[in-house]
């Protein structure tokens, strides 16, 4: 006799469970995207059921926690065979038991929004998904940019830190062997921005964004594209509005709205005027 779904146990998930969260993603339609899964399972927590079948995962998602006791939920996905039976709401419930009474965001799809709305989540924002050949127009932001080097992280984490409200250095420092470029923006020595472009599947992500303004945005972008051939993809605040028509108008296109929501937290740590995208909706 099958154990039913609701006894099933969950139980962590580690970086060994790589290519079974990669084959729920493609269960679900989602694009494998197992460089991303790396990262989220080995700096942040995973937590799954097992198929009793044999089947790989039943569900899956992962915690990314912060310094402040904020945490970040991504990637929560149920298998289409299990689809719709309360096992996405019991893993949901469960990892939010792990977090305790700390305050929760995450990224969420249109589908997944109302599950999150009847667990106590509120939206506190949105950002709008982009992607595209990137084609230069017009003038040049006249903001230096140049590659990252390892003497700029001190003060990339510092900077990160300030705009983001949390320290993310167990997430951060992963940037430069994670991303294919990672570049800073600089004016008298100091650094006003950086943003990295990662891979994932056919496109670069952009990710990272933080900039001390809008011109500053713009030029991490500019320079990011001039060493890809690939669409890029990002995933900008709304109220960026200035960034977003910018970009558009350079060949990305808009493909989808993710609600940013919050728990137990009314709005986000840091200066949002200055944070642009996220390394991925998946971690906040």
């Amino acid at each position: 006799m099958q154990t039913p779904l609701s006894d099933l146990p969950i139980r962590r998930l580690t970086t060994d469970d790589l290519v079974a969260c990669a084959d729920l993603s493609e269960d679900r339609g989602w694009p494998r995207e197992e460089h991303k899964w790396g990262l989220l399972l080995a700096a942040g927590t995973g937590y799954g059921i097992d198929d009793p079948d044999g089947k790989g995962l039943v569900t899956a998602c992962v915690l990314t926690r912060y310094d402040t006791g904020l945490t970040a939920i991504g990637m929560v996905l149920v298998a289409e065979r299990h689809a719709r039976q309360g096992v996405g709401r019991r893993l949901m419930k469960h990892v939010l038991e792990e977090t305790g009474s700390l305050p929760v965001t995450l990224h969420a799809t249109p589908y997944g929004k109302p599950l999150y709305e009847e667990l106590g989540f509120t939206t506190t924002g949105r950002a709008e998904m982009v992607r595209g050949h990137f084609t230069p127009s017009g003038p040049e932001p006249q903001v230096e940019t140049r590659p990252a080097t390892a003497e700029d992280m001190p003060a990339l984490l510092r900077l990160d830190h300030e705009v983001f409200g949390s320290d993310r250095t167990h997430v951060i420092a992963r940037l430069p062997a994670f991303a294919d470029q990672l570049r800073v923006a600089v004016e008298g020595g100091v650094l006003t921005g950086y943003a990295a472009a990662w891979p994932n599947m056919e496109t670069h992500v952009i990710g990272p964004l933080i900039a001390r303004d809008t011109e500053t945005a713009k030029a991490l972008i500019s320079s990011l594209a001039v060493g890809t051939d690939r669409p890029l993809r990002t995933d900008i605040d709304v109220r960026h509005d200035e960034l977003l028509s910018w970009v558009k108008e350079r060949g990305l296109a808009p493909i989808a709205f993710n609600a940013v929501m919050t728990f137990r937290i009314a709005e986000l740590p840091g200066d949002w005027t200055r944070r642009f995208a996220p390394l991925t909706v998946a971690a906040g």
